[in-house]
């Protein structure tokens, strides 16, 4: 299960959310930027940084590592590329912090020794989700993070109690972007089931996912402006063809010719069809298996 592409979706909904972790967070958090930097000369690659809006004086840059695999030189490598990025954007800021999540303490790196000085001086902070408290009693943003950590066995009921306080709580769009996550969340932690399994196991439905919303908003849309009067259907079968193609395109890179155009040739019954049936496709063959079957 990949984690941490989960962690760093969430810091782009909500950037402040990593704030929320520390005890002592900068008086302008919920104006920082979320983002993904290259450090060269050498190159390393910093997936999770934080940084300070531009029209204030020079501020702190956070650097974030989600951490859910043991990594015996994890602090070699985060101190290696922080202090490399600061020197080479000395001007811009006024100091660094760095930020690791952890699902809990056993996956710490064993000898910290050689880095006694950024552990314990105030610079490196370690947060372990499974010391956070109880879902119940967390901020929802948070709560997705502890999701990630939940067993198997807790976490269908743990999913449903945020779908339940996301929907009374929190208002649209975020209440969508969040739905969204849990469902992602949940579909990796079950990998051995189908996104519909995963619905039905949460009382999803497919109405609320945002590929359905995507397909049904822009291809009602884009039939209107292209279908008018006499084309109407027309027009919103060739705007739900575009928009599958670009969803499937995003998911496993250009479509042969040919087999764009048998997805253009499907009648709009079809398409509707394989818009839903796309959520569970992992590869080009099974959306093959999938049109010949039909």
């Amino acid at each position: 299960m990949r984690r941490d592409s989960i962690f760093y979706k969430l810091f782009q909904q909500s950037p402040s959310l990593l704030f929320e972790l520390l005890t002592n967070p900068p008086e302008n958090a919920d104006k920082y930027n979320f983002d993904s930097v290259a450090v060269k000369e050498p190159k390393f690659e910093i997936d999770g940084v934080f940084l300070p809006p531009e029209n204030a004086s020079p501020g702190t840059v956070y650097f974030c590592e989600v951490q859910f695999q043991k990594d015996e030189k994890l602090y070699e490598r985060v101190f290696a590329e922080s202090s490399l990025y600061f020197y080479r954007n000395r001007d811009r800021f006024s100091d660094w912090q760095a930020v690791i999540i952890y699902p809990s303490r056993s996956l710490e790196q064993s000898d910290i020794n050689p880095h006694r000085s950024f552990l314990n001086g105030g610079q490196l902070h370690r947060v372990y989700l499974d010391e956070l408290g109880d879902i119940r009693a967390l901020p929802v943003w948070v709560a997705l993070m502890v999701l990630t950590t939940v067993q198997e066995e807790q976490a269908p009921e743990a999913a449903r109690y945020l779908l339940s306080r996301t929907r009374q709580e929190i208002s649209s769009p975020k209440s969508r972007a969040i739905i969204e996550m849990i469902m992602t969340i949940m579909v990796y932690k079950f990998e051995q089931l189908s996104r519909t399994e995963v619905e039905t196991m949460l009382g999803i439905t497919l109405k609320e996912t945002r590929v359905y919303r995507e397909i049904k908003e822009e291809g009602r849309e884009e039939g209107r402006e292209e279908g008018r009067e006499e084309g109407r259907e027309e027009g919103r079968e060739e705007a739900t063809v575009n928009i599958i193609i670009r969803l499937l395109t995003k998911r496993f890179g250009e479509l042969s010719p040919e087999m764009r155009s048998l997805i253009s040739s499907l009648p709009l019954s079809v398409l509707e069809d394989l818009s839903e049936a796309l959520l569970d496709f992992t590869s080009v063959a099974d959306l093959q298996s999938w049109l010949e079957a039909r």
